[in-house]
């Protein structure tokens, strides 16, 4: 027969099994008040043996705040966001904060559904991509009494804090770039963007870019879905189907873009010659691809740093802030796909 559940441990089974007072126990649990190096090794030892936990929300209640750091990002099958995450953790780890992550979707009404009940929490902070919310989101976290980071863009204005890259800045850096390489016939492929903001951004900076050189986009390819490699071939082939004098091929991201260079290689193109090709995120993943892929960094690691050390200084150092704005710029990795301006 199964066990039946066992009674929550408690202060008083932890102060009889290390034989010290129940305030002793308290006192070292939650690291406060003068206790001996000796009698702390002893109680935090019996709490391990038993397998206590302690129960944080009981002490939020005096408190009316947790040692947790709403983290609330689009998905977690784009590569981009994981290493966020890493860069959050590799600060976080070193404080008593913890990191609890929820998901959006990019749909901007189940953002707004997964804030509230992470408000309801009362976190310490909360770090959410992008600036564009819902009305009652912007509202929501404009009220908290928290510090709160935007992540991955600086294109617009924070409700507190932002950290990120310009998109439109990189968009136009690239299509830049393009042109002086001395591409003219360019295409771009990627994900249909009412949602995805920071690419529609990108979007916008690199026709831009394009339009001051005279020059319109020759072809466009949109999808619905995530970034992959079998969507990258298929759109890729159907762009050169259909416009096939080309010279350059603009992803909106590297994995739909390494599904293009797969294709065109085994097309047996001429690669940056005929037709060149550039992503965007710098993922490290396709380093193994027979060509490496031209791309920009999005610096996602040092965003989810830079993030992590604003909640951390400010919920746990007392630190003065408010209104940080932290700008990373990515640089061009040119790859094997994308002519350097000596070579056009």
């Amino acid at each position: 027969m199964p066990n039946p559940p066992r009674r929550p441990l408690t202060l008083r089974d932890v102060s009889e099994a290390s034989g010290v007072s129940e305030m002793t126990v308290s006192r070292v649990l939650r690291n406060r008040g003068d206790v001996s190096e000796k009698t702390r090794a002893r109680v935090l030892e019996a709490a391990k043996t038993l397998g206590y936990v302690p129960n944080k929300i009981a002490g939020a209640l005096a408190s009316q705040r947790v040692n947790l750091v709403a983290v609330i990002i689009p998905s977690m099958s784009n590569m981009v966001f994981p290493e966020v995450m890493m860069g959050i953790s590799e600060i976080l780890d070193d404080t008593e904060l913890q990191p609890v992550v929820g998901l959006s979707h990019y749909r901007p009404e189940r953002e707004e559904a997964v804030l509230y009940e992470m408000l309801s929490w009362r976190p310490a902070g909360v770090i959410l991509a992008g600036l564009e919310h819902t009305d009652p989101a912007r509202a929501m976290l404009a009220n908290a009494g928290i510090p709160i980071v935007e992540i991955m863009d600086t294109d617009g204005e924070p409700v507190d804090a932002m950290v990120g890259i310009s998109h439109r800045r990189a968009g136009r850096e690239m299509g830049e770039a393009i042109v002086r390489a001395g591409y003219r016939r360019v295409g771009f492929l990627g994900t249909k963007m009412p949602l995805d903001f920071r690419a529609r951004k990108r979007f916008e900076g690199f026709t831009q870019a394009l339009a001051r050189a005279g020059l319109e986009i020759a072809d466009q390819e949109f999808y619905a879905g995530g970034s992959a490699l079998m969507k990258g071939r298929e759109m890729t082939e159907a762009m050169l189907a259909r416009t096939p004098d080309v010279d350059f091929l603009y992803y909106s991201n590297d994995m739909i873009g390494a599904g293009g260079l797969l294709y065109c290689l085994e097309r047996g193109m001429d690669i940056p010659g005929t037709i060149g090709l550039a992503g965007f995120n710098g993922v490290n993943l396709l380093q193994g691809l027979p060509k490496h892929l031209a791309t920009m960094d999005a610096c996602r690691s040092e965003i989810g740093r830079k993030a992590a050390e604003i909640i951390a200084a400010r919920t746990l150092r007392g630190a003065e802030g408010g209104g940080e704005v932290v700008t990373l710029v990515p640089e061009i990795t040119y790859g094997d796909t994308l002519r350097r301006p000596a070579e056009a």
